[in-house]
């Protein structure tokens, strides 16, 4: 099987069944981020634990790209510190703008995102959840730039 057919399938995986899907009732922050271009939304809530991991719900619509990605996404930095996820957000960007080579200690499953590099309106399908992950996490005060003790809502586009 071609590298390439076993992304797909990872992919499709990720589509058909989502790992973590569903909100939790609990939380330290929440964001709603929207992919205008193709309709994607994601709510996503952060919780943290005494220990520093953040623990992530979330509920999403849209194509089999941003469902997918959310869903590699719970599983790769779910209950993780902010620095593991930061660092995964980070690897997943510069792997979509083709300035490293994917890594799958870094990005789990993440990897089989590669090939949307070559299709740039489909990079924002693929980001959305990451970058909603990072903006909870920011505005729970996992980054310890904020020390925000309240739950917080957003709603953000992503252009």
């Amino acid at each position: 099987m071609k590298l390439e057919n076993m992304y797909q399938e990872i992919i499709l995986d990720h589509y058909k069944h989502p790992h973590g899907k569903g909100l939790a009732e609990a939380f330290d922050a929440e964001v709603h981020h929207v992919n205008p271009t193709c309709g994607d939304e994601i709510t996503l809530r952060i919780s943290r634990s005494d220990d520093g991991k953040l623990s992530v719900s979330y509920d999403s619509m849209g194509c089999s790209i941003s469902q997918a990605s959310a869903s590699i996404m719970f599983d790769q930095i779910n209950n993780q510190d902010f620095d593991f996820g930061d660092t995964a957000v980070d690897h997943l960007v510069s792997m979509l703008q083709r300035s490293v080579e994917a890594d799958e200690d870094i990005l789990g499953d993440g990897i089989a995102l590669a090939g949307v590099a070559q299709y740039p309106a489909r990079v924002k399908c693929a980001l959305l959840a990451w970058m909603a992950w990072r903006d909870a996490a920011i505005q729970a005060g996992a980054d310890n730039s904020t020390k925000n003790e309240d739950s917080v809502d957003s709603t953000k586009e992503q252009n």
